[in-house]
């Protein structure tokens, strides 16, 4: 009998263990946030191989499922992994090995950080980014004598925060040829009291200078794109949209990527330089699990903080002056028609609503007889309001929110209040397209993507100015601002079968938070803290 009974026994725990499915990891009392209109909420997945499994019910999940790893979320909430559809990765990790002059209040703040970072003391070459003139007690234009007085000998770069445009030395402009003032193809060098260049250098002619820097080697490289990916890891982003790289910066984010040392997802839009254009378009579309490389991307125009957008109308605060096109009508369709030919996506840069009339009408004619090829206009900063209708799933405007909160002080006088109607207009974008993929253009802003979600709800900067929200009917809700980091912005690459939500069959790139956003008070979303990253369902960032 009492071998009877340890037989049934035996023949029960069997039988529980067969109906259980082994599984890397189980994760339960959770409140996830799931991205899929089919199931929107669980409190429990499982994860295996890299890949979602199933979501439900935390005593679901654990009944069904063995795992390897089980993780008690204790009540946090979860989110699919963040998606910076615009930002420049490579570029913030550059940025990291320098000074950073964001925040500075005038330019004797900016000569005070550069003098008191102690790698700069021997370099032959000195370069940073993050100044704008529009933060200073005094916003006019700086000039090369300020430097000159400090670093008569070194050669100064440095890069507007919306990098387009360069405050630079004597030294500097010598170094480029740079001797005369005045418009160029494509920008703008501009003339100091005297007639001569004054040290500021507006988009097109900025190359001069670029061209003269020392490139960073490949251990710098390297060790850029490292560090920027644990910035992104630590504040919830699992995967980015790099706009514009070149083909050697491509090709190492590849092979650290086949090492494991980037784990982080990156489409990597190829800069519209040759020849790396046509390298690309002629081997054709990259689409590995870490790596896409399927668009090419263009600058239309500059920035309105340096007055290079391109506009229709002269400038409200600056009388004759209308900002100038970098890339020309003509180029840009000569481009797009082989981009098209070639199965490739077209990603243009365009603020003014100059330069976003010239590449909506160009997208129109080239992209009328054909669907889904998702052509994207990034930043639709200044969109004429008769000229929104004109985005839809294939011509898709790709924004950031934190531009608009950025620019709010001075935007209005640059443009004048009639056409700030179609200005940073992301709910009326967004009632046309039916999709809008957001991003930051780190690191123009700041890389937290809670941020990025504060703006585009509250049309507000982070003190709470203005009361009522800039422009506040343009403004997202809270579910529309996280499908732009998640659901579209995996659309706007076409990841979206694998990415963008928490949904059984996809990769398991999730987040764990220390508040709900969708729940708590506007004014806290700001201060979410990231506990967790996960990419493909391995723990990149946080605590045991």
């Amino acid at each position: 009998m009492r071998i009877r009974c340890v037989c049934l026994f035996a023949l029960i725990l069997f039988t529980i263990a067969c109906n259980e499915h082994q599984v890397d990891l189980v994760v339960h009392n959770a409140k996830i946030i799931t991205m899929d209109d089919d199931q929107p909420t669980a409190t429990a997945m499982a994860v295996n191989q890299g890949k979602l499994v199933s979501l439900g019910p935390s005593q679901a999940i654990l009944n069904q499922f063995s795992a390897k790893v089980y993780w008690d979320a204790k009540g946090q909430t979860i989110t699919p992994g963040l998606i910076d559809a615009h930002a420049h990765f490579y570029q913030l990790g550059l940025g990291l090995l320098e000074v950073d002059l964001r925040g500075t209040t005038s330019k004797q703040a900016v000569i005070d950080r550069l003098l008191g970072f102690e790698p700069y003391k021997n370099a032959t070459y000195v370069v940073a980014r993050g100044w704008d003139q529009n933060d200073w007690d005094d916003s006019s234009w700086p000039s090369k004598a300020d430097l000159d007085a400090y670093f008569p000998d070194t050669p100064l770069a440095l890069q507007r925060v919306d990098g387009h445009a360069l405050w630079v030395n004597s030294k500097a402009l010598s170094l480029a040829g740079i001797e005369n003032a005045g418009p160029v193809p494509g920008g703008l060098i501009r003339a100091g009291k005297d007639g001569t260049p004054s040290g500021i250098l507006i988009d097109a002619p900025c190359d001069l200078v670029m061209a003269t820097i020392p490139e960073p080697t490949t251990e710098i490289s390297t060790r850029a794109l490292i560090d920027a990916q644990a910035t992104c890891f630590s504040l919830g982003l699992t995967g980015v949209h790099d706009a514009g790289l070149s083909r050697e910066i491509i090709e190492l984010i590849d092979s650290l990527h086949g090492i494991d040392a980037l784990r982080i997802k990156i489409d990597a839009m190829v800069s519209n330089q040759e020849p790396d254009v046509t390298h690309f378009l002629e081997s054709g579309l990259i689409d590995k699990q870490r790596l896409r490389v399927g668009s090419i991307k263009v600058y239309a125009d500059g920035a309105l903080g340096s007055r290079g957008a391109a506009l229709r109308a002269e400038y409200s605060d600056e009388p004759g002056h209308f900002g100038a096109m970098i890339t020309s009508i003509s180029d840009l369709e000569s481009l797009a028609k082989r981009a098209l030919k070639a199965g490739f996506q077209v990603n243009t840069h365009a603020i003014g609503d100059s330069a976003n009339v010239s590449v909506l009408r160009v997208y129109q004619r080239l992209l009328k007889q054909t669907e889904n090829r998702r052509w994207r206009i990034e930043h639709a900063q200044v969109v004429p309001p008769d000229y929104i209708p004109f985005f839809s799933k294939n011509i898709i405007p790709s924004v950031q929110p934190t531009h608009a909160t950025s620019d709010m002080y001075w935007a209005e006088q640059r443009l004048g209040a009639h056409r700030m109607q179609g200005a940073y207009a992301y709910a009326s974008l967004l009632s046309e397209s039916g999709v809008l993929p957001l991003g930051t253009d780190f690191p123009v802003e700041y890389v937290n993507p809670m941020l990025t979600l504060y703006a585009a709800v509250s049309r507000k900067d982070v003190q709470g100015y203005p009361n009522s929200g800039f422009y506040p009917d343009e403004a997202l809700t809270r579910m529309e601002a996280l499908k732009g980091m998640t659901q579209w912005a995996a659309y706007a690459n076409f990841t979206e079968d694998r990415r963008g939500s928490l949904t059984p069959g996809k990769e398991a790139d999730f987040i764990v938070l220390d508040k709900n956003p969708m729940e708590c008070a506007l004014s806290e979303i700001p201060g979410i803290k990231v506990i967790r990253t996960y990419v493909d369902g391995v723990k990149v960032y946080g605590a045991d």
